[in-house]
């Protein structure tokens, strides 16, 4: 049963409840880590991992464009783009399967439940398929959980499924315990993802704070990695460490990259002496979906 809080919010549960949940999950984390498995390099289970994204305020309709056009060359998962740009990018991409991904309340977090309410509303009215909101990560670090959860929910209910909702932590301004929490306050508004950075609030992906989200949320969401992967290295890292979606605006690099390899590779299969040599560990590594 909802709960009204002292600002006359709904919530979901008490600050008694979340924080038995939040320290149950806490408790919870393994001392060690599985390793996920890497979509094979090259392929469009590869590419079906990447959201190609351009999210600089001084963006212009050519650089969209091109954002567009690119994404459906390597059949990205999404192109992410800011509010204004959502229609053009719906347009462009029309009948590709590439999505169109809008962030919310970005970068800051600290937009107002309505003005939050009222941009995915619009969003999704134009035609974006997934939002990535920013949690208010202040009123996280200070243990505000009904008001944190309260904001995603109001997100959630103007944008119900099968529209796909990730939560941006910003965890480089966040305490373990803090990313924790956060996973828990996503995962009890019902959201899809939960995700690393904006990419304007300092470090962003890390594999340890991947892995650590990943641990929290299990199998019931999914984790992406964002800010700062550049290189199809960091991308399978993240990968492996359980992301199964990258944020990046250097998708068409990785991807020339992760080709380049591939056929450096398989050349290199074709030619060497099969008893007496192996790729290397880094390689077999690369490829392998093992």
């Amino acid at each position: 049963m909802a709960l009204e809080t002292e600002n006359n919010m709904t919530t979901r549960y008490t600050q008694a409840e979340w924080g038995t949940i939040i320290n149950e999950a806490e408790k919870d984390i393994p001392s060690s880590f599985p390793e996920y498995k890497a979509p094979i390099l090259g392929t469009p289970d590869f590419a079906n991992g990447i959201d190609h994204t351009l999210l600089k305020l001084d963006a212009n309709k050519n650089q969209i464009d091109e954002l567009c056009e690119e994404a459906k060359t390597h059949q990205f998962r999404s192109v992410c783009v800011r509010s204004i740009w959502v229609e053009r990018a719906v347009h462009n991409l029309q009948g590709s399967g590439v999505l169109v991904a809008c962030v919310v309340g970005f970068h800051e977090g600290t937009h107002s439940v309505s003005d939050k309410v009222k941009e995915a509303s619009q969003a999704v009215s134009a035609g974006a398929l997934e939002l990535d909101m920013v949690m208010n990560y202040p009123l996280l670090k200070q243990q505000r959980y009904s008001q944190v959860y309260t904001d995603i929910a109001a997100v959630r209910n103007v944008a119900p499924h099968p529209v796909v909702l990730k939560v941006i932590l910003e965890t480089a301004q966040l305490t373990q315990f803090d990313i924790i929490a956060g996973c828990k306050v996503a995962e009890a508004a019902n959201a899809d993802f939960v995700k690393t950075s904006t990419g304007f609030g300092g470090q962003g992906a890390t594999v340890e704070n991947v892995r650590l989200m990943k641990s929290v949320v299990g199998p019931h969401m999914k984790v992406k990695a964002s800010g700062g992967v550049k290189t199809v290295n960091e991308c399978v890292s993240m990968m492996e460490a359980g992301a199964e979606r990258i944020g990046t605006s250097n998708g068409v690099w990785i991807m020339k990259e992760a080709l380049t390899l591939l056929e450096d590779t398989t050349h290199a299969a074709g030619g060497r002496d099969r008893k007496n040599s192996r790729p290397s560990d880094s390689l077999t590594r690369m490829f392998s979906s093992s």
